[in-house]
């Protein structure tokens, strides 16, 4: 049996965002910044797929920017609010310490060039609270930059408590919703998000496209200079196949999103309950507040490497983390964010599942990973002094 239990790092493309993308490679190839007929039935295409995008995320279709994807959108969120924050004296930023890279890397750029940068503790219950955004807040504060949900652990956070709070202060929040688009039910306007990031490839579209929505108003920092595309925030003839498969994809995620919650929500719970079983295991995440299809575990005494490599030749392929990362040797930074320690974290498991998972793949799962487990446990130096009582138990 072949399972792909990864989703979190991609998605398989939906047959609707393939045949999508089809017409506008064989017919409709126009550029949509060209004046003559085949041009603006490109451009037409073109402001269908961002209205259809804004319905989506309860905004105006004005608020709406295609990029290459989430890494790009976050990217320029956040350095649009520190260039913005910087001709106010305003150089202090706010985010978390489980964030995805993209946000990071972002974050240690800016650090270098004298912002003073915030990141919030996620060890209590793998998540931060609102109060915590609160309280980090100060007069020179430029952005709180936020992740909807983590992508490692399944984390979902506080995001309307947050918005509201950024908002009182007026400090403009963004989030990087990349894991929780599709997924879970965003509202930008209700939820007070300024700035916020997807991209197509995490609910069943294609990959290299993504969207920064933007608060009408805001100031935009440009990335990508050369064009007048994008109302000129974001230059480069637009990936119009791409673009309209997107805006598919997160229509059809969205109009049956409580149904596939529903059929997703119950997998996850079955391999949660079952892989809890192994003994000196931890979930990693929320319990409570958790993505629908994410499942994320530590297994004292292995490898995460050698696990993956063995599920894979069970059909089964997982992750250890973020597959932006896959090629580190390091250890997660979500992992020790959270409060693991360097040994534990290295025996980490990410399955991440959609709704073409089934029960049937839920139960092949829980038959190998136990196995695989106690088969790298029985060849483990670590493990050895952990049951003759060399090493004390962590979990």
């Amino acid at each position: 049996m072949f399972v792909y239990a990864d989703n979190a790092a991609t998605t398989k493309m939906s047959k609707l965002a393939i045949e999508t993308m089809v017409p506008y490679y064989e017919s409709v190839f126009g550029n949509p910044s060209s004046l003559h007929s085949a041009g603006q039935e490109a451009k037409e295409a073109l402001e269908n797929a961002r209205a259809t995008v804004a319905a989506c995320l309860g905004c105006d279709p004005r608020e709406i920017y295609f990029t290459s994807g989430g890494s790009e959108a976050d990217n320029q969120a956040i350095i649009s609010a520190a260039r913005y924050g910087a001709r106010k004296n305003k150089k202090h930023i706010i985010s978390t310490a489980f964030e995805h890279h993209a946000v990071l890397h972002t974050l240690n750029k800016l650090e270098k060039e004298g912002y003073e940068i915030t990141l919030l503790d996620v060890k209590e219950g793998h998540n931060v609270t609102a109060q915590q955004v609160k309280d980090a807040i100060r007069e020179d504060t430029c952005l709180v930059t936020c992740m909807y949900a983590n992508n490692e652990i399944g984390s979902v956070l506080p995001i309307g408590e947050i918005g509201a709070i950024c908002k009182e202060a007026g400090v403009p929040f963004h989030t990087d919703a990349v894991q929780a688009a599709g997924h879970l039910h965003i509202d930008v306007k209700a939820q007070n998000i300024d700035m916020l990031s997807l991209s197509a490839h995490k609910f069943h579209g294609p990959k290299g496209v993504g969207v920064l929505y933007v608060r009408r108003g805001f100031p935009m920092t440009n990335l990508i200079e050369g064009g007048a595309q994008e109302r000129s925030k974001r230059a480069g003839t637009e990936n119009i196949p791409g673009i309209c498969a997107l805006a598919a994809a997160l229509k059809d995620a969205c109009d049956h999103m409580e149904e596939h919650t529903a059929t997703v929500t119950a997998m996850r719970d079955k391999l949660i309950e079952g892989l809890s079983q192994i003994p000196h295991c931890a979930l990693n995440g929320d319990p409570v507040n958790r993505l629908p299809g994410n499942v994320s575990f530590c297994f004292e005494g292995i490898e995460g490497e050698s696990l993956l490599l063995l599920l894979d030749m069970h059909g089964i392929c997982a992750s250890s983390g973020s597959a932006c990362t896959s090629g580190s040797l390091d250890p997660s930074h979500v992992l020790l964010a959270i409060g693991r320690v360097h040994d534990v974290a290295h025996g980490s498991l990410r399955l991440s599942l959609s709704h073409y998972n089934t029960m049937e793949e839920i139960d092949h799962i829980l038959t190998y990973v136990p196995k695989v487990v106690q088969q790298l446990r029985n060849m483990s130096p670590v493990w050895r002094d952990l049951q003759n009582g060399v090493r004390e138990y962590i979990l």
